[in-house]
């Protein structure tokens, strides 16, 4: 394990940090039905978080001399995330930001084994603090199923 295999492993959870966070963002703008509200709010805080999230992300990357990937196609390459769907339902939209959640936390188990293997505890201490957050997310909206 080396710390090229750990930026490139940021660079998936940058990537799908985006890529959840643009899908939430698309289910807060066109979630309807009884529950709106509610899950307007909660996409809303999850979205927020995420943007705040995705710029740390990418500094930390910058901070071991690399570029931060920042377009659509270097995401789509390398996100574990699908795209979302603004015609699904409410429960739908769960179901998938369920999902989603489950997956980017995969990626972060990922990076936090490389980041172990290199020594980078200001990663390591990131990916924490991230694993929570989304485990945290995982067990609300899959309440909700």
């Amino acid at each position: 394990m080396t710390q090229t295999d750990l930026i490139h492993t940021l660079q998936c959870v940058l990537a799908d940090s985006y890529a959840l966070y643009t899908k939430t963002q698309n289910y807060h703008w066109n979630v309807e039905g009884i529950h709106f509200k509610p899950l307007h709010e909660l996409f809303e805080r999850h979205y927020t978080d995420l943007a705040n999230a995705i710029d740390v992300i990418a500094e930390t990357i910058r901070t071991f001399g690399h570029k931060a990937y920042g377009t659509w196609s270097q995401y789509s390459h390398i996100t574990n995330i699908a795209d979302g769907n603004e015609n699904a339902d409410a429960t739908t939209m769960i179901q998938h930001l369920t999902t989603d959640q489950k997956i980017i936390i995969n990626t972060l188990q990922t990076a936090m084994k490389e980041a172990k293997a290199v020594d980078a505890d200001v990663v390591i201490d990131l990916l924490t603090n991230r694993m929570s957050v989304h485990r945290t997310n995982y067990w609300m909206l899959s309440s909700m199923l």
